[in-house]
């Protein structure tokens, strides 16, 4: 049988083996009677650390506040015309939101739960959320005087005792206080991106000009604000280089192919 030299004595190569593994229970044994015996003091060092060894758990969604509700604004009253105006053909789920607040106030898995599939539609759906709660709104956001999802734009002059011939434009209200707006341009709402060209054009998006130059309307129109997503070119660009070698082996094949006829 194989020996082993220790420093003091000589211990077959089996009895070593028990001899070991007996000295590492016993140190583990001594290990845990120190850890027992320093917990109450590590208790009293530091009450918050647990001790206890089981496992943690962070439930950080119930630490999160709750989603704000916005306002609606006179371009987008109710949940109908804010799904028409982001597109995508969103509004077919109109029905499933009873109400605004019902809308902004569900989260993704909610969404999944109504029914709102693909999951794209539902993030694209969360983004346009978001950006309307921060303010980034599209074309006629700003609007304040619109009626039955129509706005009236007019240009407007700054009064006689400024001196300049700058136009802009100006959202007006409909019917009878529209004469009496446009005489106090002043305290009518600019919005944005909207522009005079030329004497009494109007331009700016989804502006349709009125008879004999009379200003410009603007009516909700479905995928307003859309976020059109790219399209895919050559496969994309982690596929370009093999469909293009693709095309390319297929051209020449053919190639090869029509001067072979043509030799016959």
């Amino acid at each position: 049988m194989v020996a082993f030299r220790g420093a003091r004595d000589i211990l077959p190569i089996d009895d070593w083996r028990l001899h070991a593994g007996s000295c590492a229970a016993r140190n583990i044994i001594t290990a845990n009677m120190r850890a027992d015996q320093l917990r109450p003091y590590l208790r009293r060092l530091a009450p918050s650390i647990n001790l206890s060894g089981a496992s943690q758990t962070r439930c950080l969604h119930k630490t999160r506040p709750p989603p704000t509700i916005p306002q609606p604004r006179p371009f987008v009253p109710d949940v109908q015309t804010f799904l028409t105006l982001i597109g995508r053909g969103l509004n077919k789920h109109a029905s499933k939101f009873p109400s605004w607040e019902s809308l902004f106030s569900l989260t993704s898995p909610q969404l999944k739960e109504i029914g709102i599939e693909p999951p794209r539609n539902r993030r694209y759906l969360l983004q346009w959320m978001q950006r309307y709660r921060e303010g980034a709104l599209g074309p006629g956001g700003d609007f304040q005087f619109v009626n039955d999802g129509e706005a009236v734009l007019k240009v407007a002059t700054p009064p006689a005792s400024v001196v300049s011939d700058a136009k802009y434009v100006v959202n007006i209200p409909h019917g009878e206080g529209a004469a009496s707006a446009t005489e106090a341009p002043s305290t009518l709402p600019r919005p944005n991106g909207y522009t005079v060209q030329g004497l009494k054009s109007i331009a700016g998006p989804y502006a349709t000009p009125l008879p004999g130059q009379a200003g410009a309307v603007v009516k909700v129109t479905e995928g307003m604000w859309e976020h059109h997503r790219g399209r895919k070119i050559d496969g994309g660009e982690r596929r370009r280089a093999e469909v293009r070698f693709k095309k390319r082996s297929a051209e020449r094949r053919a190639e090869r192919e029509a001067e072979a006829l043509a030799n016959m």
